[in-house]
């Protein structure tokens, strides 16, 4: 769960500011109950160079981007420091365009595999 924390300034914290029947919320805990490994994302990350975003925080972008018709890689990372749903969804984090593409493109199977689940999901 992202920080709860009250910024410095005295003003609400991201916790406070989204709503507890938000969107992302149903992103953050839907991604969250996904086998990542099981559909097929790439976990055992190397470790040279600046650490890689976990797969799950670019699947919550993506997911989120795409149930709000935002689907450029460009557009998706403009929203990290300016949407305050995004910001509580990534925890702040900011992923640049070119890694959310290399992430769409290098899982794009692992991916489909997750809009099947949750078409599964959303049957009766």
């Amino acid at each position: 769960m992202p920080p709860a924390a009250a910024p410095p300034d005295g003003g609400a914290s991201l916790e406070e500011l989204i709503s507890s029947d938000n969107e992302v919320r149903l992103i953050d805990a839907f991604v969250n109950s996904l086998p990542p490994e099981k559909l097929g994302f790439r976990t055992d990350l190397p470790e040279n160079g600046c650490p890689a975003y976990h797969p799950t925080v670019l699947l919550k972008l993506l997911v989120y981007g795409y149930l709000n018709r935002i689907r450029s890689p460009r557009c998706l990372e403009r929203e990290c420091p300016r949407n305050l749903e995004v910001k509580w969804l990534l925890s702040q984090l900011a992923p640049d365009h070119n890694t959310i593409a290399n992430s769409r493109r290098h899982n794009s199977k692992a991916i489909t595999r997750v809009f099947r689940a949750s078409v599964k999901m959303a049957q009766p």
